[in-house]
């Protein structure tokens, strides 16, 4: 659950394949199964099985201080600076570690940002932009970055999308940018080029944030 293998609302394998996986005795599976349980990381669904709860996600979101930063847009710009940080370390860690995998479906979130901006779908690229964010978090493949992304997701994506949207709508030279900036962003992590990867991401934060600020002025 930590390093996104199961993320929240995945069905974990039955108690027999786990035995297996890690070879130990189904007693012991089931016991760590109650254990996280009884901790609300899961939950059994009668007739169903076992799945994944969000409350590694929701922990920060639900807090007063993401009610904080719900309540005081003003806070944007520590959620900007916040966020050129952590993803600038997410990408760098991207391009080290992403996996076959990995790469085909941060390759799958970019074919979906540029197919939803040439149909002008808005809504559909933003949304597009959130998921590819977080698909270099998860390639990341370090727990504790993806837990904190993870954890400020809620956050993370309401900006992405109401920022992301905003400069869309100013127009179309911002979002021809936002999807360079994008695709060479993917491009440096899938060429496993971890310090391009990074101050790509950090380009693409900082553009976000000199566009919003002549935003906030005309508000």
């Amino acid at each position: 659950m930590l390093d996104g293998t199961w993320p929240a609302g995945a069905r974990l394998p039955a108690e027999r394949a786990l035995a297996a996986e890690h070879g130990v005795a189904r007693n012991t599976i089931r016991e760590a199964i109650q254990r996280l349980a009884a901790r609300g990381l899961l939950v059994s669904r009668r007739g169903a099985g076992v799945f994944v709860t969000d409350r590694l996600r929701t922990g920060i979101a639900s807090s007063p201080w993401g009610q904080l930063v719900a309540d005081h847009p003003v806070l944007r710009d520590d959620i900007l600076e916040f966020r050129r940080v952590l993803e600038g370390a997410t990408a760098y860690f991207a391009a080290l570690r992403a996996t076959a995998d990995d790469r085909k479906r941060i390759g799958a979130m970019l074919r979906e940002l540029d197919e939803a901006r040439r149909d002008n779908d808005m809504a559909r690229e933003a949304n597009a932009d959130t998921r590819l964010h977080a698909a270099i978090a998860a390639a990341s493949h370090n727990a504790m970055f993806l837990h904190l992304h993870t954890s400020v997701i809620g956050l993370l994506r309401e900006h992405i999308t109401t920022s992301g949207t905003g400069l869309r709508q100013q127009d179309d030279e911002a979002s021809r940018l936002l999807l360079m900036q994008h695709r060479t962003l993917c491009e440096a992590i899938c060429a496993r080029k971890p310090e391009e990867a990074r101050t790509a991401m950090q380009t693409h934060i900082d553009f976000v944030r000199s566009r919003l600020g002549p935003m906030r002025d005309r508000s």
